[in-house]
């Protein structure tokens, strides 16, 4: 009886110092992160049988189980590496919109100083200053394109620096759970398979770690250990064996980086759109799907701006009586060659229409039989059998594709408008070369007897013709009969015998005039040279109405509605992640407090647990005094 006293007493009271030892690791790791409540899991020991039934033989500990939900911790993961992700995308955005915005810094206000020093040349068209300013302000709004696009520049100088400093990151806790994994398997097969709880712990920090910068699926294994996965299910850590994450160019565009997996000592690429969580994942996806479209966007308008302030420009004539020149210098589209085509590999690439310009990049391929231009944003395609090469022009969207030297397979990123900002400068610094007044004057003879006006005529779009300024006569019969003849030199001239209607465009040489009114027999009417037009203002007029002119988009924005219009994108994304991001984050904080009140250490529960058990220790002393009392009567029978 003593010694079956005295085993039931020493198991109460080895399973009470289990529990003390237990509660106590609890206390300490109060404040551990990852650290999960464990609790001492008690069973009956086998029972003794007697002739009066089974008799207890006391407790003994089977194992020590941490307190840990599966379920949330997962969903905890899932939450918070897209959290990490939205956090990351809004900490970039808000950047940009920031910049975007900035009504002293932004674009708006120095287009529309630009604008105006070119309405104070309208009405001083001989003034000099005035000329200045003009030129002065277009320097300024150049330079304004240009900071604006070397912000988004830096912006994308610092991914390529967070990414490279985020795959270090994920390396080195790739390395640690490998490490771990191998400690857990070791520990727990030594064990016989009691769980290493603090280990499980660790672990588990290290996967919620990750997690936050990059999106995983992990995979736990017959031995213990987890697999890892990230991307599109490129192995990241398998058991003990880890594979490493590398910051590589893009295959397209080499001045990105993008993630690769080193593996047999070959990079595997992973594409970005399946790097959806994480601070990398919300790097990637404001690089892809809200930096590059910006800077698209605001080369467009700069390029737009551009080409149609030149085109109206050379249509003019300077101080100097020559036709004008570029005002501005218009940006070239970027070709980027996939770092797997032949070096000798090249196409050529220009801008056909720039009203008729996206900001999504282009993608132009040959598969052997097909040469493919591709609209990368929704991959709308036009295909050709013959190569663009001294033929006809390959074009979509106002880019066009000639001269291409290109192998089967081979590929050319084509960005139209990502230099715009960048490489919009001013062309002229002469103030007599802005091109303020039009190339020819219209008069009606002062001996005319009709009612008969001309109009002041326009400059047909370009090109120019070559007798655009070589002087014609309209001259009505005599006798009236409704004809007029049209002499000079240029094609198609002299023109006899032309059916008069009022108000309908008359064009000669390139040169367009109306003629209203009643003119009568002999009437005559003159185009001649703009000679000593210093104080001639329409073609700075023409000029000036190019600001409300809807000519982005395919005519359907002006620059600055354009602007306004990626102004209004960007903010209104900003907007939605920053409430998307904190709606996520407080969803994160519920399943984590979820996860504390269940998994984490209760200071109040854990001092009413230590009071308890100390009780039991206590109690199981007792029962081997007792037993030791019981013994000692034994032997003092005699």
């Amino acid at each position: 009886m003593g010694n079956g006293i005295l085993d039931i007493g020493i198991s109460g009271l080895l399973t009470a110092q289990n529990q003390l030892l237990t509660t106590s690791h609890n206390i300490s790791n109060v404040a551990t992160p990852g650290y999960n409540r464990q609790q001492v899991i008690l069973n009956t020991n086998t029972p003794q049988s007697s002739g009066a039934g089974f008799v207890g033989r006391g407790v003994h500990s089977t194992t020590v189980q941490r307190i840990y939900n599966q379920f949330l911790v997962n969903q905890s993961l899932q939450i918070q590496t897209q959290s990490q992700s939205l956090d990351s995308h809004f900490a970039q955005i808000k950047q940009l919109d920031d910049m975007l915005g900035d009504t002293t810094s932004g674009l708006s206000p120095a287009l529309q100083n630009f604008f105006s020093a070119l309405q104070d040349v309208a009405s001083n068209p001989s003034v000099i200053p005035s000329r200045q300013a003009m030129i002065s302000n277009g320097e300024a709004l150049a330079a304004r394109f240009q900071s604006m696009d070397q912000r988004m520049s830096q912006m994308r100088e610092g991914i390529n620096a967070q990414v490279t400093s985020l795959v270090v990151e994920v390396n080195s806790l790739a390395v640690q759970l490998a490490e771990i994994n191998q400690q857990i398997t070791l520990a727990e097969g030594a064990s016989g398979g009691q769980p290493a709880n603090d280990m499980l712990d660790q672990r588990d920090e290290l996967i919620n770690r990750l997690s936050k910068l990059i999106n995983t699926d992990t995979i736990r294994e017959s031995n213990g250990s987890v697999s890892v996965f990230v991307g599109n299910g490129q192995a990241l850590v398998v058991g003990s064996q880890v594979l490493s994450l590398k910051a590589i160019q893009s295959p397209d565009d080499p001045s990105d980086l993008t993630l690769g997996l080193i593996s047999r000592n070959n990079t595997i690429q992973i594409n970005e759109d399946q790097v959806t969580g994480g601070v990398l994942g919300g790097l990637l996806s404001f690089r892809s799907e809200t930096l590059d479209s910006a800077q698209n966007a605001l080369g467009r308008i700069a390029i737009t701006l551009a080409q149609s302030f030149n085109e109206q420009h050379q249509l003019g004539v300077d101080l100097n009586g020559n036709m004008g020149v570029n005002f501005f210098t218009v940006p070239s589209p970027k070709v980027i060659s996939a770092l797997t085509n032949n070096p000798a590999s090249n196409i050529s690439a220009s801008i056909s229409d720039h009203g008729a310009l996206t900001t999504s990049d282009y993608q132009f391929s040959y598969d052997g039989t097909n040469y493919t231009l591709t609209r990368l944003s929704d991959n709308t395609s036009v295909s050709t059998l013959v190569a663009p090469s001294g033929g006809a022009p390959l074009i979509l969207d106002g880019i066009s594709v000639t001269g291409a030297t290109i192998l089967t397979n081979e590929r050319f990123r084509i960005q139209p408008t990502v230099n715009g900002a960048k490489d919009i400068a001013i062309n002229i610094t002469d103030t007599t070369k802005i091109a303020a007044a039009a190339p020819n004057r219209t008069n009606a003879a002062v001996t005319n007897t009709g009612t008969g006006k001309i109009s002041a005529g326009t400059v047909n779009p370009l090109p120019l013709d070559p007798d655009l300024q070589q002087p014609l006569t309209i001259t009505f019969h005599t006798p009236y009969d409704g004809q007029y003849d049209v002499t000079g030199t240029g094609a198609g001239l002299p023109a006899t015998n032309q059916a008069y209607t009022e108000g309908a465009d008359i064009s000669f040489n390139g040169y367009t005039f109306q003629i209203s009114g009643s003119p009568a027999a002999g009437d005559i009417f003159t185009i001649a040279p703009n000679i000593n037009g210093s104080a001639d203002n329409r073609n700075a007029l023409l000029l000036g109405a190019l600001q409300t002119k809807n000519i982005v988009e395919n005519g359907t924005a002006s620059y600055q509605s354009a602007y306004g219009q990626l102004v209004s994108q960007i903010g209104n994304k900003t907007r939605e992640l920053e409430v998307t991001s904190k709606s996520q984050a407080n969803f994160l904080a519920q399943i984590e407090n979820t996860i504390q009140s269940t998994s984490g250490v209760n200071l109040d529960e854990e001092a009413a647990n230590l009071m308890r058990f100390q009780q039991a220790y206590q109690a199981a002393s007792k029962i081997i005094e007792m037993s030791n009392t019981l013994f000692d009567s034994i032997l003092r029978i005699r």
